[in-house]
C-alpha cells in the first residue's frame, strides 16, 4: 500500500488550525522532485531543530534576537541570496536553501522565521512589496526588521521605506508591515514558482504543478482556475482546457456575462485546435 500523496498532504497541513510553514514548504519541494521528500524532508526538519539549538540562552529584545539570528545564519553558516539565485528553481524550495544556504529572500525568511520560532523568538514575515524579510518583536510597538536575502542586516526605517518605493514609489504603508499569515507565505511562494516557469514552453509542467498547488489553498484567486484551463491548451490538452474554461465560464456568468461570453470563444477556439 501507498501512501496519501505529496498533494494530499499538502492540502491537509494547509487546512490545519495553525498551518506549519516549514511543512507547507518542503511539501513543495517534494512536489517539484519525489527526490525531495520523505528522508529529505526529515532531515531538513531536524536542520532547522539544530541550527535553533545553536542560538545563545536568555535573548529578549528584538534587536538581540536579530543580531543572534545575523550572527548564526549569515555570518557562521553563510546563509544569503544573490542575483544568480532567482534563475534557479531550488532557490524555491526549503531542502534545497538549506542544503546550499543560498535562496530567494522569501525562502530565505522562511530559514529565519522557522529557526528563530523553535528557539522561543517573537518573530514574523513581512511581505513587502517586491521583497521579503522578517521581523522581531512587537508588530505593533517595538520591532526590528532584517533581510535575510543580505545575510540578516539589520534595516533601519529608511531601509524599508527605500526598498518599497523601489517598487511602488511610494513609502510602505502600515499594511505593509504587517505580520504576514503563512498561508499567504505560501502562495507567494508558490507565485514565485509559477512566474519562473511562466516564460519558457519547457517549464510548463512547473507551472502547472505550482496552479495546482496552489488551487489546493483554502484561499486562492478565482481568476488562477482560467489561467490553469488556458495552459492546459498550450500544453496541447485542448479538451480539457476547453471543459475548464466552460466551468469557469459558468461560475462568473452570473456577475459578469460578458466575460464568460468571451472565456466560452476561447473554449470553442480550443476545441476547434482538434480539427
Amino acid at each position: 500500500m501507498t501512501g496519501p500523496t505529496v498533494r494530499t498532504r499538502f492540502a491537509a497541513a494547509a487546512r490545519e488550525e495553525r498551518p506549519d510553514l516549514a511543512e507547507l514548504c518542503l511539501l513543495i519541494g517534494a512536489e517539484a522532485d519525489p527526490g525531495l521528500d520523505g528522508a529529505r524532508c526529515d532531515l531538513a526538519q531536524i536542520e532547522l531543530d539544530r541550527l535553533a539549538g545553536l542560538l545563545p540562552y536568555g535573548l529578549s529584545s528584538p534587536l538581540a534576537w536579530a543580531t543572534a539570528l545575523h550572527r548564526l545564519l549569515g555570518a557562521s553558516h553563510g546563509f544569503h541570496g544573490t542575483a544568480a539565485d532567482y534563475e534557479k528553481l531550488g532557490s524555491s524550495l526549503l531542502q534545497e536553501v538549506l542544503r546550499r544556504r543560498r535562496g530567494l529572500p522569501i525562502l530565505l525568511s522562511v530559514v529565519w522565521i522557522e529557526v528563530a520560532r523553535r528557539a522561543g523568538a517573537p518573530v514574523y514575515g513581512v511581505a513587502l512589496p517586491g521583497h521579503f524579510v522578517v521581523g522581531f518583536g512587537d508588530p505593533a510597538g517595538s520591532y526590528v526588521l532584517v533581510d535575510p536575502f543580505d545575510a540578516g542586516r539589520v534595516l533601519s526605517s529608511q531601509d524599508a521605506e527605500l526598498l518599497v518605493a523601489g517598487t511602488t514609489g511610494a513609502p510602505p504603508t502600515p499594511a505593509m508591515l504587517a505580520p504576514a499569515d503563512p498561508l499567504d507565505i505560501i502562495q507567494r511562494v508558490l507565485n514565485n514558482i509559477r512566474a519562473w516557469a511562466a516564460p519558457l514552453p519547457e517549464r510548463r509542467p512547473v507551472q502547472l504543478w505550482s496552479l495546482d498547488l496552489t488551487l489546493l489553498l483554502p484561499r486562492h484567486p478565482a481568476k488562477l482556475r482560467l489561467e490553469r484551463a488556458q495552459l492546459l491548451v498550450k500544453m496541447g490538452d485542448f479538451l480539457g482546457g476547453a471543459a475548464e474554461m466552460e466551468e469557469y465560464a459558468e461560475v462568473i456568468g452570473a456577475f459578469d456575462p460578458e466575460s464568460a461570453a468571451a472565456i466560452r470563444a476561447q473554449a470553442k477556439a480550443a476545441r476547434a485546435l482538434l480539427n
